[in-house]
């Protein structure tokens, strides 16, 4: 695996430029991992309105840029930044992606246009590689906004000088999003009409961004292994299980890393006190200064619990509020919750303190800040997520030796391993039915274990902290991946 590829990424987003989620977070964190083992990798994204490019010393690379979008020829210009190690070049295009939101409003009415805006910055893309002469090996697509490529790289370009050899990979980090337009856009993504059938491009009368890259892919992955099989069910596809089964052993789960520059509680600058697995004094330290900062009782003796989470149905923080007055009415443990979203959610969750001072405490927004402090100051971190393609808190929970109450879905399956009561072996607490009784008794699980086996307890957060979830790995497997993508091709 040592041979040197080159790699162009072409995503909507990548921290720290543009992030509404995960995604951001892998683009940002992959390349340079790659990076390290040797490969040559370029970043492609939009250059939104709200990206800072004083500040990420953006400069300007080609202009003007010419696009042929079906019948028409657009024009953009490209810039590009090497602040952070990795080249990543955006597409400027004052009509596309020269407003407020990445996918947006401010209401969160989607824009109508997305199906163009994305077509055009896959585009716009694989002209760019094509004008600066760079010939990449693996082309990879993330989710249904560049899902495009495969298809134009096998449609347009396969006998091209520069495109024609590359291999494309897609990786699917929410199979929920699809990007589902109506057939009306069609023409303007220029893709023949051809393949407007229901193997590739047409779902029902519209146009599926998804489904069509996952014919074209030569390699399609997501983002945990137990996701990966969970989407292969009718269950958990979301209607596109039939066409990932079609890709048999090239449709594979690859787990996430982490950045354990950032999350890690020996390094971290944001929490009170840092620490160790040697020396968890740090942590008592956390744990106490976090009690304070959401005015709950400051008592050692009494287990802390966890949220950071967005409240969207996927979550599961609806399912949580029906257990969670239950726990504090019958058992010893607090609650700190950080999140937004749903405004139900919100007014619940911000009423809760009020209605139990000393034993919740909640902050409705986010702050990075915050959620290092959550990690580090807990005990117990919950997550009934209904699914999960990978989840990253968890596995910054079990660095932080705080231990995950998880539902056994996606990547939380995959990163946390059930306590054995008789050895005390485990980095967490698991349950599989999505319902507030299920949570209740879990909870009630972790809890009797802190205060009833403590050694376990101290055991279990030794184990926890051991693990390794680092982005090295993870790049070693999309690695191999980019190779069966190539052979694939050939």
């Amino acid at each position: 695996m040592s041979s040197s590829l080159k790699i162009a990424m072409i995503s909507s987003e990548c921290a720290p430029f543009a992030k509404t989620g995960g995604l951001a977070d892998v683009v940002g964190a992959l390349p340079q991992a790659l990076r390290a083992l040797g490969h040559e990798v370029i970043v492609i994204m939009p250059k939104y309105a709200s990206i800072d490019a004083q500040k990420h010393e953006l400069r300007p690379f080609l202009a003007p840029l010419g696009v042929w979008m079906g019948n028409t020829e657009e024009w953009c210009a490209a810039y590009v930044t090497e602040k952070y190690g990795v080249p990543v070049y955006f597409i400027e295009s004052q009509q596309y992606f020269d407003r407020s939101g990445l996918y947006h409003d401010v209401e969160f009415n989607d824009y109508l246009d997305n199906p163009r805006r994305f077509a055009f910055l896959t585009r716009a893309a694989l002209q760019l590689c094509r004008d600066m002469g760079f010939a990449p090996d693996i082309v990879h697509a993330h989710d249904w906004q560049a899902a495009l490529a495969p298809a134009y790289l096998k449609v347009w370009h396969w006998n091209d000088a520069v495109l024609g050899r590359a291999a494309s990979v897609l990786t699917i980090h929410n199979i929920g999003y699809q990007g589902v337009y109506p057939a009306s856009h069609y023409d303007y993504i220029g893709l023949q009409w051809s393949n407007f059938v229901s193997d590739k491009f047409e779902a029902h009368g519209a146009i599926n961004f998804l489904k069509g890259g996952i014919q074209y892919a030569d390699m399609v992955n997501t983002v945990s292994p137990t996701y990966a099989n969970e989407t292969r069910t009718p269950e958990h596809g979301c209607g596109m299980a039939p066409y990932l089964n079609n890709k048999g052993e090239n449709y594979i789960g690859i787990l996430n890393g982490v950045d354990y520059s950032e999350w890690n509680p020996a390094v971290d600058r944001l929490i009170p006190a840092r620490y160790t697995p040697q020396d968890l004094a740090g942590k008592a330290v956390c744990k106490r200064e976090l009690q304070r900062r959401f005015n709950l009782a400051v008592d050692s003796h009494i287990p802390v619990i966890g949220v950071v989470s967005r409240f969207v149905d996927q979550k599961g923080l609806d399912v949580l509020a029906g257990a969670v007055e239950n726990i504090i009415k019958s058992m010893q443990a607090q609650f700190v919750i950080l999140g937004s979203g749903d405004k139900t959610l919100e007014w619940y969750y911000g009423g809760l303190p009020a209605r139990y001072p000393g034993y919740i405490g909640s902050y409705i927004g986010y702050s990075n800040e915050l959620a290092h402090w959550i990690e580090a100051g807990s005990d117990f971190f919950i997550m009934p997520s209904l699914y999960e393609p990978c989840g990253l808190n968890q596995i910054y929970s079990l660095k932080y030796g705080t231990l995950p109450i998880v539902r056994a879905t996606g990547g939380l399956e995959d990163t946390v391993q059930q306590y054995d009561e008789a050895t005390g072996r485990g980095t967490g607490f698991k349950f599989w039915e999505p319902s507030p009784h299920a949570i209740y008794y879990t909870v009630g699980w972790a809890v009797s274990t802190f205060f009833d086996r403590p050694p376990h307890h101290r055991q279990m957060m030794q184990q926890a902290m051991a693990q390794d979830y680092s982005w090295e790995n993870s790049a070693r497997a999309y690695e191999a991946a980019y190779h069966r993508a190539l052979r694939n091709r050939g």
